[in-house]
């Protein structure tokens, strides 16, 4: 199959344990639930893109174990490619195992696994035909130095680079430069920046006018119930669509796989962006990462 969109990223089997409250160090508690949902902000918008209509292949790296199977498998249903995703013997699948008290709060133990093993080489022998994708897409759960690659092997191919800069860590100047699109919400857009928290949309513009000067062509701000912002050449607002949210997990995820799926299609920003807000809003009303994802038909539906 080739393939419009790659999206180079993690792929983690979420573990989710509910408990009355907390545990105390050395404390055994008896859980109130537990499930397992697939995830990891690649696959997650690798599956994202893939029920919009995209073509899509994955390139990351997955244990030799059971979740790793589980995971691709996944993956394969929902229409991805995942012929570039590699197997580490050496360590585990990506893990996340997360605790959620009766009042919704959680905790989280993150185990990188075969994310954190997915080097450069790694990437540059998967196969990928960088001369027929249209859109990259990345994240930062892999080793930066593999994002960096990608996005160098993307840009001399004369891909668009999609750069979702989470979870918020420092981006250096050379992979910013890379990006056509970088696409913060407000808490990563604040770590890029200085810190501190956004004080309103003249302090979003500046520090979004920051990361241009360092090199992003385009910031999209995706700003939660107020929509989203392009700072280009020009400032485009996207508002936000009125949805009884139920849960906003993967939301910034659905964003991204429709932004690359518009984009990828030849549409322009302004329109891509009318989708990828759509496509997040649905999300929303939905639990779980993956299973929240919508298709094309549902996502135009709600536009209409």
């Amino acid at each position: 199959m080739s393939s419009h969109i790659v999206v180079a990223g993690s792929l983690n089997a979420d573990l989710v344990v509910g408990v009355p409250r907390f545990p105390a160090p050395g404390e055994t508690l008896t859980g109130t639930g537990f499930a397992r949902f697939p995830g990891g902000k690649g696959a997650n918008q690798a599956y994202a893109a893939a029920r919009l209509g995209g073509q899509v292949r994955l390139a990351g790296q997955v244990g030799a174990d059971d979740l790793g199977n589980w995971l691709l498998d996944h993956l394969r249903s929902g229409g991805v490619d995942v012929s570039a995703v590699g197997r580490d013997a050496t360590v585990s699948t990506g893990l996340a195992i997360i605790t959620v008290d009766a009042a919704g709060q959680n905790s989280i133990v993150l185990v990188p696994g075969a994310n954190g093993t997915f080097t450069p080489d790694r990437l540059s022998a998967a196969p990928i035909d960088w001369r027929s994708t249209r859109v990259l897409l990345l994240q930062l759960e892999v080793p930066l130095d593999t994002v960096v690659a990608a996005a160098r092997s993307a840009r001399a191919a004369g891909s668009i680079v999609l750069l979702d800069p989470a979870p918020a860590r420092h981006v250096p100047d050379e992979l910013l430069a890379l990006s056509d699109f970088v696409t913060p919400n407000e808490s990563e857009l604040a770590a890029l920046t200085g810190g501190g928290s956004v004080g309103g949309e003249d302090d979003l513009m500046r520090r979004a006018q920051s990361l241009r000067v360092r090199g992003a062509a385009h910031v999209i701000v995706k700003w939660g119930d107020r929509g989203a912002l392009l700072v280009g050449d020009h400032v485009h607002r996207w508002p936000a669509h009125a949805v009884r949210a139920v849960d906003t997990t993967a939301a910034g995820d659905a964003f991204n796989g429709a932004l690359a799926v518009a984009l990828a299609d030849g549409q322009s920003i302004e329109d891509a962006g009318h989708l990828a807000s759509a496509a997040a809003a649905l999300s929303v009303t939905r639990t779980g990462a993956q299973p929240s994802m919508p298709s094309l038909d549902e996502v135009h539906a709600f536009m209409n």
